[in-house]
């Protein structure tokens, strides 16, 4: 039986679920004599974040992890199934808060993962926590996002704090006379070359600005080769780091091109091209997802035969996360919210415990951080490196 009330938060109708939910399955009791249990069915996690344009690299590998988590819970609990809701933000901001209404307003809807975005977490969550809907994200890495007092708020990976120093240690190992930092102005870009300057300190010997969507780096490309750096980091998404990495070439400049985790995706490698990408170096708060541990390596090649790309481990322990809460009977926000708040497990696919500070932040000793070299046309695993 179901029973379902509405209630308005600033201006937002929800639709909450009082006993069942979007559809009651019957248990059945085994010809016991007792009453009917009913547990709730159909509930849905959202996966939010670029599933298509040009940085949709870096989400897609994780939205077929978290896919591939619900293909195997439904296998096991045919009974009463869990769907993803696919949000794609295109990773742009300005269509974040429409997408976070859309999911706050579907009463199925019981978790988020991602926003996969800095930028669009910044939009989304504040909806989010206005209609207490919780959200773990894979990726989202300015550390700003847990100091807004949301309490939905959890991050699957450590923030800027511990990559903006490692990558600046990564950079220091490569022993340059100067380096030059460029940041693309976003809300991730800008905040992890922030703290890579920072930690570079008097090596740093230039900065610039990129905008979205630039094509044309002339500008940027003279001034890097007339600096004298021989290592560049680039603060930003592929969409713009690709052609500046390739007109950066093309102006003869041989210095090791670094950036973050946005540029760790197979665009970056496919667009830029073998030639100019080769040497290149990417950072990352996530460990090789090829080197995931038990079945998921193998389970994630059977189903879509490729090796599993950039946060799909991460995306496949949050997603199975959510699902253990609605297994355990977890059937509201709030339910799934207050199972968060505690919960304090190691991941299939990573290993990494899952334990949230009460910022949402990850435990500070299971955040790790690794650089990947462009070999061969292909992100190679290099190394992890120290996260201060």
């Amino acid at each position: 039986m179901r029973q379902i009330f509405v209630r308005a938060i600033g201006g937002v109708a929800l639709a909450a679920l009082v006993m069942g939910g979007a559809a009651a399955c019957k248990q059945d009791e085994g010809g016991s004599g007792s009453s009917d249990a009913s547990k709730v069915c159909d509930l849905k996690i959202g996966f939010f974040g670029a599933l298509s344009g040009a940085d949709a690299g870096l989400v897609t590998p994780g939205k077929q992890a978290a896919d591939m988590a619900v293909k195997q819970y439904n296998a096991e609990h045919a009974d009463c199934k869990v769907s993803i809701q696919a949000y794609d933000s295109q990773g742009k901001p300005e269509l974040a808060g429409g997408l976070a209404t859309s999911a706050v307003n579907d009463a199925k809807v019981v978790g988020i993962v991602g926003p996969a975005f800095s930028g669009e977490s910044e939009t989304a969550n504040p909806t989010f926590q206005q209609a207490g809907l919780p959200v773990i994200t894979q990726s989202a890495t300015r550390p700003s996002l847990s100091e807004q007092s949301w309490k939905i708020f959890h991050r699957g990976v450590g923030n800027d704090f511990s990559q903006g120093p490692a990558a600046a240690s990564y950079i220091k190992g490569l022993n340059p006379t100067k380096v030059f930092v460029v940041d693309d102005q976003s809300a991730y870009g800008a905040g992890l070359a922030d703290e890579v300057k920072k930690a570079l300190g008097p090596l740093v010997t230039a900065t610039d600005k990129a905008t979205d969507n630039q094509q044309d780096f002339s500008a940027i490309v003279t001034k890097v080769t007339a600096s004298g750096a021989t290592a560049l980091f680039y603060g930003g998404y592929t969409e713009e780091a690709s052609p500046f990495l390739k007109q950066l070439r093309a102006g003869g400049y041989k210095g090791t091109f670094v950036g973050g985790d946005g540029i760790y995706d197979a665009n970056m490698l496919s667009v830029t091209g073998k030639a100019d990408v080769e040497g290149a170096v990417a950072t990352c708060p996530c460990a090789p997802a090829t080197a995931a541990k038990g079945t998921f390596v193998q389970d994630f090649q059977k189903e879509y035969n490729a090796a599993p790309g950039v946060y799909a481990d991460v995306a496949y322990d949050l997603t199975k996360i959510f699902l253990e809460a609605i297994g355990e009977g977890k059937s509201t926000r709030a339910d799934i919210q207050a199972f968060l708040t505690s919960y304090n497990k190691a991941g299939a696919a990573t290993g990494v415990t899952y334990k949230w500070t009460d910022k949402g932040e990850l435990d500070p000793t299971q955040v790790r951080v690794w650089a990947y070299v462009a070999k061969d046309g292909a992100w190679a695993p290099d190394k992890e490196i120290p996260k201060a």
